[in-house]
């Protein structure tokens, strides 16, 4: 038998993760957001990716994966200990093998030598994730040497084994190359969120609209000032960076209060840089300003102002974004010597929290036999150094050990508990080698917050930490920014966040163009919005006729006002978006390749191809927020969506309503009989619209593994709601509708009915 770890993909994998293993990042979701990379490279469908998996601290059981020569009771069994039901089992299959091939060096039996580049592929666009591998079985034209070749000979044909476990229907329903993308999106999600009980995953990541990206204080040289340094990143997808003309950033003193010094709080920058993903575009804008010490800073907000002379007002839940200076990492007076190991950290507290303890604690990579470092962290007491101004200086050395000293996080903390104030998960390797002096003011300048400041530019003296030789880099870690760094998304309204959270920031070697625009920091005050969405913005527009509720917008029908999922679910679940401009309009283009668009608590947008089992309708009254950026259209509420249709688009959907039935849910089957139990049929045409005839005169309908249907005015016992994706298989008779699963109903009812307009078929 050959070992599960065969080959060198997990070897250069594992060491690829491990350069972004950190305490806030855990492996497991490094590999799960591996499956979104190389799927989405090769022109695969964006795997919805959660934040949240707890890394294993034992290997599992070895003889758990299947290998080739295992018999289909075997590859089921396996699955089924999963979650994995037949017909997911063959659709995981034929999304996984979609790209890549089996290598000769490990499978020399199957693959001889000298087969060109040692590799045989799954299919005949290796890398490119299309449902080729689905096609060529079944035209009888496959090179899939897990379907042909020596494999047959050798009974290690496992993809033909799973591929025809169900005499080929899963397989035939995947020719649609819509039906394919969206099945692959949703059982690769499936696959990848298999995990223990305890783990608690966060919604969708998806990127803020606003987001701070590496905001650090640095007290300057004789104490009068600090620079608050870092870059705003703006997600200009959906707003193009042309249409920004200006930036404000408006922040408040160490108090709370609007006293920004003699200068005031008004700056200008330059903007520049424009970075994208695979989905996504980014403007970014770096900010250089100095705070004086004696007024100090305790948070900001970020106001984008619009070509069309609205604006946009990011506040972070109405809590501004915040940061402390109470106490600061001083990179220029902090070095790590990479080769040897030596750091030494420098900080900046204040007067006022000074009698505190001060600690550095280091967490760093060290390396093990296998090809993913560990984590070790050592926490020390800093030493209390001279006074400078309203701060006084802490140090501490340490030495890394193991060789991975750039791999390093540094935390300064005083205090502890709720008390404690923090400059957390800066970068090793950002400090220079070299400790830089510090012109300190006189003496007589020592004092706490409250008394008079430093004086600007005082005759100083220059204090040096350890000697190295080298270049400075000022640090540019995130800082006391840590809750806006955040994998998961805040509270909203609706109990559940929006997808608007990212898990860390882009890369700072990320390419540019030279694109740039000015940015005016100004004392101006932000309007606070309601709603408490991280990264919640208010938009200043003209006032407007009271809101409607929209019918039409483009090619998809108002179904009605639904409630949202419950267990944690959300009604609409594919991919979705908060924007502080969010119309009708601006959810159906981002939606545009889904059958269902949903607007939520006026500026959130939810798609898929299906509701959610658990959402139902509601009245059209509980609907009653007008769109952030539409004050004559309603944008659901707190916990309810306006739900729009259309059949318009791609890909299998289980349409709102067929004839006189209205969607219910995914369904078991019963326990002791079938969950529908009063007539049945089943037909290779079978569609949605056949089955909804075929039980003309019963409460329910339900339809079951692509051609079977069933009818009754009941569920009979231990027939309960299933998880919508459940219901994944297509209707043998249309390839745009979905007809259940095995042991799965798609089920339509006449019961209750939300407010159903035409819809475009």
């Amino acid at each position: 038998m050959n070992p599960e770890n065969t080959g060198p993909g997990f070897n250069t994998s594992l060491s690829f993760y491990s350069t972004y293993y950190t305490s806030r990042s855990s492996l497991s979701d490094l590999i799960a957001l591996g499956v979104y990379f190389s799927v989405r490279s090769c022109g695969g469908p964006a795997v919805p990716i959660r934040g949240g998996r707890i890394d294993a601290t034992v290997a599992g059981p070895e003889g758990f994966v299947p290998q080739p020569q295992d018999g289909l009771g075997t590859f089921t069994n396996r699955f089924l200990r999963i979650g994995f039901n037949a017909a997911q089992m063959i659709q995981v299959v034929a999304c996984g093998h979609t790209i890549g091939g089996v290598h000769s060096p490990e499978f020399s039996d199957i693959v001889p030598p000298g087969t060109p580049k040692g590799e045989l592929a799954f299919d005949s666009t290796v890398a490119v994730f299309d449902n080729k591998v689905v096609t060529e079985y079944l035209n009888n034209n496959s090179t899939n040497p897990l379907v042909v070749g020596n494999a047959v000979r050798l009974r290690k044909n496992s993809d033909a084994v799973v591929f025809g476990a169900d005499q080929n229907l899963t397989m035939k329903a995947l020719t649609n190359p819509a039906a394919f993308q969206a099945t692959c999106q949703s059982v690769l999600q499936q696959m990848i969120e298999i995990v223990p009980s305890n783990v608690v995953f966060s919604d969708p990541i998806q990127p803020y609209f606003v987001k701070p990206v590496g905001i650090q204080l640095t007290l300057d040289d004789y104490a009068s000032t600090m620079t608050l340094s870092g870059g705003i990143r703006v997600r200009t997808t959906y707003l193009p960076p042309s249409s920004i003309t200006g930036m404000t950033l408006t922040y408040k003193d160490r108090y709370g209060g609007t006293n920004c010094g003699p200068n005031g709080c008004s700056k200008t920058v330059t903007g520049s840089g424009v970075t994208k993903g695979f989905d996504d575009t980014f403007f970014w804008f770096p900010v250089k300003t100095t705070v004086p010490t004696a007024t100090g800073i305790s948070s900001f907000t970020v106001t984008l102002n619009l070509d069309n002379g609205t604006t946009l007002s990011f506040n972070n839940n109405g809590n501004s974004y915040p940061i402390t200076d109470g106490i600061m990492l001083q990179s220029p007076q902090s070095c790590l010597l990479p080769t040897s190991g030596q750091l030494t950290v420098t900080a900046a507290v204040r007067n006022d929290i000074g009698s505190m303890p001060v600690t550095l604690q280091v967490t760093n990579q060290v390396p093990t036999i296998y090809p993913v470092a560990s984590l070790v962290s050592n926490s020390m007491t800093m030493v209390k150094g001279d006074c400078v101004g309203l701060y006084t200086f802490y140090t501490a050395s340490y030495n890394i050990t193991g060789g991975m000293a750039d791999t390093a996080k540094i935390d300064v903390t005083s205090g502890s508990g709720s008390t404690a104030v923090a400059d957390t998960f800066n970068n090793g390797f950002e400090l220079g080698a070299k400790c830089m002096p510090f012109s300190k003011p006189t003496p007589s300048a020592c004092a706490v917050p409250g008394s008079s400041a430093p004086p600007a530019n005082p005759s100083s003296s220059s204090m040096t930490n350890s000697p190295s030789t080298g270049s400075n880099v000022p640090s540019s870690g995130t800082s006391s920014l840590t809750t806006l760094t955040s994998s998961s998304s805040a509270t909203s309204s609706s109990t559940r966040a929006p997808s608007t959270s990212t898990s860390r920031p882009t890369s700072k070697g990320s390419s540019a163009q030279s694109t740039s625009t000015a940015v005016t920091i100004t004392t101006t005050s932000s309007t606070s919005s309601t709603s408490s969405t991280a990264g919640t913005s208010t938009v200043s527009t003209p006032a407007a006729a009271g809101p409607t509720q929209r019918n039409q917008v483009g090619t998809y029908a108002l179904v009605g006002c639904y409630k949202e999922a419950t267990d944690g679910r959300r009604a609409l679940s594919s991919q979705s978006m908060a924007v502080d401009t969010m119309t009708a309009e601006i959810c159906a283009a981002f939606c545009s390749q889904y059958h269902y668009f949903g607007t939520e608590y006026g500026r959130e947008c939810y798609c898929g191809n299906v509701l959610d089992s658990t959402s139902k309708p509601t009245v059209m009254t509980d609907c009653s927020m007008h769109c952030a950026g539409d004050a004559s259209t309603y944008c659901g509420a707190g916990s309810r969506l306006n739900v729009y249709f259309s059949n318009a688009t791609t890909g299998p959907t289980q349409p709102p309503t067929i004839g006189k039935y209205n969607w219910y849910g995914c369904q078991t089957e019963g326990t002791i009989s079938r969950a529908l139990n009063d007539v049945h049929t089943a037909d290779n045409d079978m569609t949605l619209a056949s089955c909804a005839g075929f039980c003309d005169g019963y409460t329910y309908f339900g339809t079951e593994y692509s051609r079977e249907c069933y009818c009754g005015n009941s569920f009979t016992e231990g027939s309960v709601v299933a998880d919508t994706f459940d219901c994944s298989m297509i209707c043998m008779g249309d390839a745009k509708e979905l007809c259940g699963g095995p042991d799965r109903l798609s089920v339509y009812t006449t019961k209750g009915s939300s407010k159903l307009v035409s819809i475009h078929q």
